[in-house]
């Protein structure tokens, strides 16, 4: 028998830096007088609730997977006084792909790299396209990227939705601060992973709040280490290990909205 906890993490990021901050977690657990089970969803828009008024400052840009591309995370993101900009597969969303059949989109090509390494990016975007079937649904951007290599093989194709402009001068700079959501997953919660923080094994499962305690622990040590890094002269940083006697401590992998630093957005 196996017992594991989840929490939706956060953290702030930039296209372009190598370093994630972590923010502080919203644990997925029952609510007191919910009456449905509790899901990462639920978690994510109680994070955007309780983080409201440190939010609406720094206007963030909110990156997450195909989850958040619905309205509800939507507009709780655009409540907390920032911008979104989520994954989109058309194949589990069907609206606005079906509002896209046959439409003739904007489209650019342009070609990057060289060599063996060299791919052609194709953008095609469309302006003011529901989120969703019905008459109150959210009017967003949708942008699709397909890059592959200069004969078209080997193509690798992504979506996305957001509030953000897009057009011909800004849906590069879109794309690149979409794709830049992996460094939250690679930079932060493979870190405390696999260098010596033990995310995922903390030994905490107890009977109430244990392991959401110890995990909640891993976040600020991670945090700070970061910002030792940050603070040495340049080309000094090395990579972030835990000093001994830190603490350590896990949940499951979670599947976090991310967030960037106001200097990721791109307009």
């Amino acid at each position: 028998m196996k017992y594991f906890h989840s929490f939706v993490g956060a953290a702030i990021m930039a296209p372009g830096r190598r370093r994630a901050t972590p923010l502080a977690p919203e644990f997925v657990r029952p609510q007191d007088g919910a009456a449905k089970q509790d899901c990462e969803s639920r978690a994510a828009l109680r994070w955007l609730a309780r983080l409201r008024p440190a939010l609406a400052r720094p206007r963030p840009v909110h990156f997450g997977d195909n989850l958040y591309s619905q309205q509800p995370a939507c507009e709780a993101a655009r409540a907390a006084g920032g911008s979104f900009l989520f994954v989109r597969k058309p194949a589990n969303r069907k609206t606005p792909s079906e509002y896209l059949h046959g439409v003739a989109l904007d489209e650019i090509r342009e070609t990057v790299g060289r060599g063996a390494a060299r791919r052609v990016h194709r953008y095609r975007w469309m302006i003011d396209a529901p989120l969703r079937d019905g008459s109150d649904a959210l009017h967003v951007n949708r942008l699709e990227i397909e890059i592959a290599r200069p004969d078209g093989k080997a193509p690798s194709r992504n979506g996305f939705v957001t509030d953000l402009d897009a057009a011909r001068d800004t849906i590069a700079d879109l794309d690149a601060c979409g794709r830049a959501r992996w460094k939250v997953e690679n930079e932060t919660f493979n870190v405390l992973k696999t260098h010596g923080y033990n995310l995922e094994r903390n030994f905490g499962h107890g009977r109430e709040t244990s392991s959401g305690a110890l995990a909640a622990l891993d976040l600020p040590a991670f945090a700070m280490h970061t910002a030792g890094d940050l603070s040495k002269p340049h080309g000094a940083a090395r990579a972030v290990r835990p000093e001994p006697g830190c603490a350590s401590s896990s949940t499951s992998a979670p599947s976090p909205p991310t967030m960037s630093s106001p200097s990721g957005r791109p307009s």
